[in-house]
């Protein structure tokens, strides 16, 4: 293991697989990121999922005993509401996503619609609700010239006991049948989401540490915004993917307390 050998300004963390597990906090991560707050360290947490708000996710930390605004948290729908603002204002979007994706999207002035016709651009997410029917305006959409952009790109989100499919397998459902490849992905590891987290903390990348358990999101995310990237053992990731990896983090720890290098 290589773990840090000094503090830093502010911690970002990954949630799933990185702080908890299904309703409990992995091993350590509540002292840790009680221990950091104490030593007045920002500590904030991205998520690729956007099934959940980040007012949700907020309240599921502080549930978990580790009280947390929603300002502190960035998902990949808010990231995506700001790409949209900037780039197809008033836009009318089909979106292969759940509820929360959907109300966030319509809540920041964009319509939603399922008429193929109407289609301006194709938002494709984790969708436990994916269909034929949603494939089938998806398709139709991009071949009238709908513009394809999605979320994340995970290929599944871990769960006690697993894991379930997530984004990547929508994204390559409609990528096959359409021959046409999705355009931005506005999730970790993008340069979106890295502008999102340095916005909000205000401080230089070097002072920042991004820590997950997934070398081609988290890691790579931290390491392209020039933020060292740690890769925690606590998820997705074991040491042979690790060591067959051209992802090569600044700092490999077991748990979350292997951050704090005065322990």
């Amino acid at each position: 293991m290589n773990r840090p050998t000094q503090y830093y300004d502010a911690y970002i963390f990954d949630l799933d697989g990185t702080v908890y597990l299904g309703e409990a906090l992995l091993p350590s991560a509540g002292e840790t990121i009680t221990r950091l707050r104490a030593l007045g360290k920002r500590t904030v947490f991205l998520s690729n999922n956007p099934t959940r708000t980040r007012s949700d996710y907020a309240q599921k930390l502080t549930r978990l005993g580790l009280p947390t605004p929603a300002g502190d948290v960035i998902n990949a729908s808010l990231v995506m509401v700001d790409f949209l603002r900037r780039r197809l204002p008033q836009a009318r979007l089909f979106v292969v996503g759940e509820s929360s994706l959907c109300d966030e999207l319509a809540a920041a002035g964009f319509t939603l619609v399922d008429d193929a016709r109407q289609v301006d651009a194709v938002i494709a997410s984790f969708d436990r609700t994916f269909d034929y029917r949603k494939l089938q305006i998806a398709f139709d959409a991009i071949r009238a010239g709908a513009r394809f952009f999605a979320t994340n790109a995970d290929r599944y989100c871990p769960v006690p006991g697993g894991g379930q499919p997530d984004a990547a397998a929508m994204i390559a459902a409609i990528e096959a049948c359409t021959n046409t490849q999705v355009e931005a992905v506005v999730g970790k590891p993008s340069v979106y989401m890295a502008e999102a987290i340095l916005a909000l903390l205000r401080l230089p990348p070097a002072r920042c540490l991004m820590t997950g358990d997934r070398l081609e999101t988290d890691v790579l995310l931290g390491l392209n915004a020039g933020m060292a990237g740690t890769l925690t053992l606590t998820g997705a990731t074991t040491p042979a993917m690790l060591a067959n990896s051209p992802i090569q983090p600044t700092y490999v720890i077991r748990q979350l307390s292997d951050l704090l290098p005065d322990l």
